[in-house]
């Protein structure tokens, strides 16, 4: 009998994959969906909403991804340069279909937004992971999602794959009406767009403001926020020690730091 609102974490085997893309799709201005495939994506599991696999992104004058030594990587000859790599959540993977898709926040000059802009079909991308997934029963009476751009793909995710007719709430940071998405979901869904300048997506006072000015539905609620770190962990303290949420029933993630590259940190304890 599995617990009542349990959580587990689940390790999977270490795999480093050599993809193509097979489409790219524009979803708005600044986040770009890209299908990817290929063989080694036979036994790909992702089996967490919120999971992270590292991509391996070839830069210009790299035909494939340059991953570096590891323990499935070979020795590298000297003075060989090393595709940089990112933490990406896998939007949405099908199996029949041989399919992964993941979205890019398309801002700032960086290796993700350069290689995801010039994306088209047949170019060459590596898919190292997940190492491990979070995986929270769909039991709970509610749920809040939170977040900013980067956020977006696992809470759309998260709400494709929850159960019908549960009440789930979004509050979510983009630059303006054009960056809003339409989630596809079978739940109670209800969403909160808040606008504000890119260049403010380190501000915590936006979500803070939105957050306090939510009523906690009744009953046991799952609450999972994503986004520039500083703000995530100001978004949990209040949510905890102001407003009393149990903190088992809550899931923060840095998934970036302003200043900071390739930056990713959980914020579930304490």
């Amino acid at each position: 009998m599995i617990e009542r609102h349990a959580t587990a974490r689940v390790r999977h085997a270490l795999r480093r994959r050599l993809l193509t893309v097979k489409t790219t799709e524009r979803l708005t201005p600044q986040m770009v969906r890209i299908t990817l495939t290929g063989d080694d994506l036979e036994g790909f599991v992702s089996a967490g909403y919120d999971d992270h696999v590292k991509l391996c992104l070839p830069t210009e004058g790299q035909d494939a991804p340059v991953w570096p030594a590891g323990p499935d990587a070979p020795v590298l000859p000297e003075g060989t340069v090393t595709s940089p790599m990112r933490d990406f959540t896998p939007r949405r993977h099908d199996a029949a279909k041989g399919e992964l898709v993941v979205d890019f926040a398309i801002h700032a000059a960086g290796p993700a937004t350069e290689w995801a802009s010039a994306a088209k079909p047949g170019t060459r991308l590596g898919v190292g992971g997940p190492r491990g997934s979070f995986v929270v029963t769909d039991d709970f009476d509610w749920y809040l999602l939170i977040g900013d751009e980067t956020a977006l793909p696992a809470i759309g995710r998260r709400l494709e794959e929850l159960r019908p007719d549960v009440s789930a709430i979004v509050i979510a940071t983009v630059a303006g009406v054009e960056e809003q998405q339409t989630f596809e979901t079978a739940t109670r869904l209800e969403t909160r767009w808040i606008h504000r300048p890119l260049a403010d997506a380190s501000d915590p006072a936006f979500l803070l403001d939105a957050v306090k000015s939510l009523p906690l539905p009744q009953g046991d609620g799952y609450i999972w926020i994503a986004g520039e770190n500083d703000t995530v962990k100001i978004l949990r303290r209040h949510l905890v020690e102001e407003r009393g949420h149990n903190r088992a029933w809550i899931k923060a993630a840095g998934y970036w730091r302003k200043g900071s590259a390739g930056f990713h940190e959980n914020h579930n304890e304490g």
